[in-house]
């Protein structure tokens, strides 16, 4: 009986979907055609969600982090194959979920509490400063092109917080899976996608090593759809999942692939030549010695760290001695005297709930000097500062301690027995990629979601996802 109904209940989703993709064929175009075969993708999906997982696993990496598929269609902002995709699972799931799935597991209360609360309330906060944007900052990022609260928070909040529906989608179907491991298999595709994107591209440019490593190259690879720095963290994430994994697995097929994998990303995290992604691989790698204490890990490692330090081309020390002997401000690429201290007045300004999402915008110090004394820039560069801007302290500490809440869940699975090795391996993994990231975020990136968290987000929704098997009769 609640099978037929669901099959009922789906089956006019589909036919709905099939007329919507025949309207878009008839507008022709290939715009047309990607919109017309993610719509397809989405009638599939409405049978089982969880084949819409498997695709977002696959494609999220890829279309939130690069260029190479459509972020619009049919000029409409926001319409895209990743967000039907991911709009297609949701509904796929709610169906499962009213036909007796069941919907109060959804979304874990530490998720809700300590994370997205506080970036609901500073996205409410900061509708009330869009018109206050420093007029410097609309001429440098022309990705500021928000005149109402709507826009604002399209851009602002709802589509960072997409990436927490992507973790919850991904818990809901390791919940409903018997061999939760199988999920790995589409991550590491995806990580070995996107480990190839930066090598072929510079191949192909032709641009030598050290004009890469450059100061004045910072910006070349951003053509892909991120900056070298949150290619770098991105990668630096997936090599720490591959890393462990490789370590945990017991199959020796797997374990050759994941070693490749490794491999790759860490080719690719070196030609990102970002000196943030290169202290996260070395907090990884430090993690890696001190959890796996043994003489053969030592051995490894130290094999590895010859090789690498011998081997090593002269730009990278060139990149990495940048700034030395010039002082904090030159290491720091400027950031020290022209964001950091100008900015740290605008905290004290409102130092319990911040001045809302993207503070900097309408701050004090860019309003009066961007581009005199005070470098025009959209983001502190410092993910801390960044908090405190936008939430204020009470704001800061709830998502510090969710990530402190995430931290000790993926430590207690990764020392489970009773797991699969390889999933021990990956929650591992995603608790030295989250350690790093958090030591890297003192110099960029976000506390809030963003594009090159996508494999920490995998796990942590593959972490929830087990936690709710546990608890499942």
């Amino acid at each position: 009986m609640q099978l037929a109904l669901d099959q009922r209940l789906k089956l006019p989703g589909i036919v709905l979907l099939g007329a919507l993709c025949g309207v878009a064929l008839a507008a022709g175009g290939m715009t047309a055609f990607i919109l017309c075969a993610a719509g397809l993708g989405c009638a599939f999906v409405l049978w089982d969600f969880r084949c819409g997982v498997v695709l977002l696993i696959l494609l999220m990496p890829l279309s939130g982090s690069t260029t190479l598929f459509p972020h619009e269609l049919f000029g409409i902002v926001g319409l895209n194959p990743l967000n039907l995709l991911l709009a297609g699972t949701l509904c796929s799931w709610l169906l499962h979920a009213f036909g007796g799935g069941g919907l109060r597991s959804f979304l874990p209360r530490p998720l809700l509490l300590l994370y997205v609360v506080p970036i609901l309330v500073a996205g409410a906060i900061g509708t009330q400063h869009i018109h206050e944007i420093a007029p410097t900052l609309l001429m440098v990022d022309p990705q500021l092109n928000f005149s109402t609260a709507f826009g604002y928070l399209r851009d602002l909040m709802l589509k960072p917080l997409l990436m927490v529906v992507f973790a919850l989608l991904v818990a809901a179907a390791v919940a409903k899976s018997e061999r939760p491991v199988r999920f790995l298999l589409p991550a590491v595709v995806s990580m070995c996608v996107m480990a190839a994107i930066v090598p072929v591209y510079v191949a192909q440019s032709g641009i030598g090593l050290r004009a890469l490593a450059g100061s004045d190259e910072r910006v070349f690879l951003s053509a892909l759809g991120l900056h070298a720095n949150d290619l770098g963290r991105l990668y630096a994430i997936a090599f720490a999942l591959l890393l462990f994994t490789w370590a945990e697995g017991k199959e020796l097929p797997l374990r050759w692939v994941l070693l490749a994998a490794a491999g790759a990303t860490a080719v690719a995290l070196v030609l990102t030549f970002s000196r943030g992604a290169f202290v996260e691989l070395a907090v990884v790698s430090a993690l890696y010695v001190l959890w796996r204490r043994s003489l053969r890990t030592l051995v490894f490692a130290a094999v590895v760290g010859v090789a690498v330090l011998a081997l090593a081309p002269a730009a990278i020390y060139e990149r990495l001695a940048t700034g030395e002997g010039a002082g904090l401000n030159a290491i720091s690429a400027g950031r020290v005297d022209g964001l950091w201290l100008p900015l740290l007045p605008e905290v004290l300004r409102h130092p319990l709930f911040g001045n809302g999402l993207g503070a900097i915008l309408w701050s004090d110090a860019m309003r009066r000097g961007a581009g005199q004394g005070v470098i025009p820039a959209t983001h502190p560069h410092n993910a801390y500062l960044e908090a405190l801007l936008d939430m204020g302290v009470i704001g800061t500490v709830l998502v510090c301690a969710y990530f402190v809440h995430v931290f000790r869940g993926l430590r207690e699975l990764s020392r489970q027995p009773q797991l699969e090795p390889a999933l021990r391996g990956l929650f591992q993994g995603a608790a030295a990629g989250l350690v790093g990231m958090l030591v890297s975020d003192f110099t960029d990136s976000s506390l809030a979601p963003r594009p090159e968290q996508a494999f920490l987000w995998l796990a942590i929704g593959m972490m929830y996802g087990e936690w709710a098997r546990r608890s499942s009769p």
